[in-house]
């Protein structure tokens, strides 16, 4: 028997709120405390066809794809307008469904806002070429959308990381078919709410929750599915990669990372911990891009583990919704063992841990999934913790005494997404940043990153790119059209 007690959150097909084949639902809970805050449909295999279809009809038939760039940036302003005017109570959701603190999700917000009314701006300048070739011709290309698009999002940023391909995807014209996380579906609901309100038709956008193994897997195998977009583990990564080129189906792939923090010996060391402790601690660590590894000069190391200890040990930890909250919990209690399992490697392989490493287990917080912000040092080879995306907020920390090392030791990871660098000489800051083998790097700051700026990965992190105005392109294909003009006419 359902509670009345909580929301119900439905697939969102065709315009409409749907049950799912299987009538089917799932508590979703908040990771603060463990307790249920909604009921969300647990979409099939057969619902993700049926999105699909309902996709690929409305692609075909609603004007959404023919009609002038301006009427869809038009409704993409529209629905960024709207997401603006709901924010608050859109980031409360997250919050409640995510964990990260209130002032993040508002930050997240604000992001998706941007996201839209950026690529709402690029959706009437979808331009071709024209190409000199010999002869009475005339040759030109156009770019078309290349019908529906899945996207396939995760939890650790529902909406933002919907948003920044959804977006391009709508401003090419395409129709969309998005499958949010099982764990934090409910933002994504709310979004498509809006999205009709803007004046999307109908089909246009749809939302399928469900596991990635059964809804995601039919989404990319269903013969209708044009380009899948997805941001998660390698693992998945490689399996979604598997059945895409099956159909020759283009795939971007945002996979994670394990970003080193290289700081020189003459960086300012209270800035740099103080973005050491939002680039490892934000969102309790469960960041792709996440600052995870602090490379620092020989020299500075005392001091500068001294005080991203100090702060590390300050942070106030809380339900994301209580004000005054510094970081929340992790996203599950299966999240949380994983996390606490990686820091028990490290202590059994000879790491150190410096603080944290361990649950809290007493007051309040007991019942909700927080691991205290944890630092290990000196771990060796053998440690897992050192190589593998922990995605929680671990820190580890070597030293170096050269550049040559500080790059070596950079590049000694199968990542290769975000790396940042400390340092007052520009030169220096050049010269490293050539050789990191990372798809972004950051001078000087913390993770950060804009809807302009293109944002990508290399070696395991990845395949493709998001953001930026390229990121139309992905979800285009170009048409070449050579067209003869005849013979000249005989004038005379």
């Amino acid at each position: 028997m359902e509670s009345a007690a909580f929301p119900t959150y439905d697939l969102y097909i065709g315009g409409h709120e749907v049950p799912g084949a299987r009538a089917e639902r799932r508590e979703v809970t908040d990771p603060a405390t463990n307790a249920p805050i909604a009921r969300a449909a647990v979409g099939s295999r057969e619902d993700a066809h049926s999105a699909m279809e309902v996709a690929d009809r409305a692609f075909r038939e609603s004007p959404w794809a023919t009609d002038d760039g301006a009427r869809r940036a038009r409704a993409l302003h529209r629905l960024a307008g709207l997401v603006e005017a709901q924010a608050e109570s859109i980031a409360r959701l997250e919050t409640l469904n995510m964990g990260k603190p209130l002032r993040e999700s508002r930050g997240d917000l604000a992001y998706v806002v941007r996201t839209l009314e950026y690529f709402a701006g690029l959706a009437d300048k979808l331009e071709g070429e024209t190409i000199p070739v010999p002869g009475p011709r005339f040759d030109y290309t156009v770019r078309e959308p290349l019908g529906v698009t899945v996207h396939i999002a995760p939890w650790n940023y529902p909406l933002v990381l919907a948003v920044r391909s959804v977006a391009p995807a709508l401003a090419a014209g395409n129709a969309v078919v998005l499958k949010p996380a099982s764990l934090t579906p409910l933002s994504a609901i709310a979004f498509a709410r809006l999205a009709k309100e803007a004046g999307l038709p109908d089909g246009i956008l749809n939302v399928v929750i469900g596991s990635g193994t059964e809804v995601g897997e039919a989404l990319v195998e269903d013969p209708r599915c044009a380009s899948v977009t997805l941001t998660g583990s390698g693992e998945v990564g490689r399996r979604i990669a598997e059945l895409a080129a099956r159909r020759l189906v283009p795939a971007t792939l945002e996979l994670g990372g394990k970003g080193p923090v290289i700081v020189f010996a003459d960086a300012d060391l209270d800035r740099v911990a103080k973005a050491i402790g939002y680039g490892i601690f934000g969102n309790a660590g469960q960041m792709c891009w996440a600052a995870s590894r602090l490379l620092v000069h020989e020299s500075l190391r005392a001091p500068l583990v001294d005080r991203v200890r100090a702060i590390a040990e300050r942070l106030k930890l809380g339900p994301g919704v209580e004000d005054g909250v510094e970081m929340g919990p992790l996203v599950s209690k299966e999240h949380e063992a994983r996390v606490l399992d990686y820091i028990e490697d490290a202590r059994a392989t000879g790491g150190v841990v410096v603080t944290g490493g361990s649950k809290v287990t007493d007051g309040p917080l007991r019942a909700g999934n927080f691991v205290r912000p944890t630092v290990l040092a000196d771990l060796p080879p053998s440690a897992r913790a050192r190589r593998e995306e922990v995605f929680g907020p671990v820190l580890s920390v070597a030293s170096f005494s050269d550049p040559d090392e500080a790059v070596r030791l950079a590049n000694d990871s199968p990542y290769g997404l975000l790396a940042a660098l400390w340092t007052r000489d520009l030169g220096t800051a050049h010269a490293v940043a050539r050789r990191l083998e990372s798809g972004m790097v950051v001078v000087n700051e913390a993770p950060v990153t804009f809807p302009q700026s293109p944002f990508a990965g290399v070696k395991g992190s990845g395949l493709g790119f998001e953001q930026g105005h390229r990121a139309l392109e992905p979800f285009t294909r170009r048409k070449n059209v050579l067209v003869h003009l005849g013979a000249p006419k005989r004038t005379g």
